[in-house]
């Protein structure tokens, strides 16, 4: 093999990697735990934190920065790691996981913002299938009006200039998929659907601002992802009326890719924490954020135990 970048030459050499067209075959990374576990992620130190004290017999593990914490909850095997807010965190942060240890489901636990004016601060919600509303074309502006490159495609209305666009998928066979929606696991949906009939939410926070009303959870419906915290009632409804969203976050429909890739059982419980705009006064999360992560958190602990 030869080349006019020797460094390249080098690296490629010691990988095992040909220039010459030839599939080169790549080992996996080093599993460091063989028991097969569910994977308890979330983005938010303080969802996080309702987690941690849940966890029995725990052994930590650090890849790249991260914590990884091996034991159990409620007797089942889990593996528990925060990632860290956003999509590409999200995202990295379970394909680590996977690549290191033995994942048999994953299991989202955190806090969203609310888009069904239906649902209240502190309900959570557990969707069965999740969009990315940012994957999308910022269309340039024509005669008063946006107009899509004639390569894209437009299968949902736009909100202005962006106008969604459907995620490509590796297919295997040098080929792409194209999807807008990618689903929960509808075995774990219907374990979650079960134990939301059983639990009792909390409706007050540590300093005593209590909700006017009892939360209560919602398996089914619809999620929506981006890279953008929402505070803005006018793409809230949007979300609403265009995706027939319940809930709105920064990780779980990059989570629910990266599961879909993997062929890997996917769900995510949400609890709100603010309403997305929608409220009337200032965003509510500053108030909220860890009543609706305990929430969140309780309802993943009952579900584990659910688990056969």
């Amino acid at each position: 093999m030869t080349t006019r970048f020797p460094q390249l030459a080098a690296v490629a050499f010691a990988l095992g990697v040909s220039f010459t067209g030839a599939t080169a075959r790549v080992d996996a990374a080093e599993t460091l735990d063989a028991t097969p576990r569910t994977a308890v992620m979330s983005a938010f130190l303080p969802e996080w934190t309702a987690l941690r004290g849940m966890v029995q017999f725990r052994k930590d593990y650090v890849v790249n920065r991260v914590t990884f914490a091996t034991g159990t909850i409620e007797g089942k095997p889990v593996v528990l790691f925060l990632s860290g807010i956003s999509m590409i965190n999200a995202a990295m942060t379970i394909q680590l996981a996977l690549d290191r240890f033995t994942i048999d489901k994953i299991v989202f636990s955190g806090i969203a913002g609310g888009v069904d004016s239906k649902l209240t601060i502190g309900d959570v919600v557990v969707p069965d299938a999740w969009s990315e509303y940012l994957e999308s074309v910022f269309a340039r502006e024509k005669a008063g009006r946006y107009a899509v490159p004639s390569f894209a495609r437009s299968s949902v209305p736009n909100y202005g200039m962006m106008f969604p666009q459907p995620v490509e998928i590796a297919a295997g066979d040098g080929t792409v998929e194209k999807r807008m929606w990618f689903p929960v696991d509808a075995k774990l949906l219907a374990i979650a659907k079960n134990v939301a009939q059983k639990i009792m939410l909390k409706d007050c926070t540590a300093e005593n601002v209590c909700l006017t009303h009892k939360p209560t959870v919602l398996v089914g419906g619809h999620g929506v992802s981006g890279q953008a915290f929402v505070d803005n009632a006018a793409f809230r409804d949007y979300a609403r009326k265009t995706f027939g969203a319940e809930v709105l976050d920064m990780e779980s429909a990059g989570v629910a890719q990266v599961a879909y890739a993997n062929r890997v059982p996917f769900i995510a419980f949400r609890s709100l924490s603010d309403l997305a705009g929608g409220g009337d006064a200032e965003n509510e999360m500053g108030t909220f954020f860890q009543l609706a992560s305990d929430n969140s958190a309780a309802v993943v602990r009952e579900f584990l135990k659910a688990l056969p």
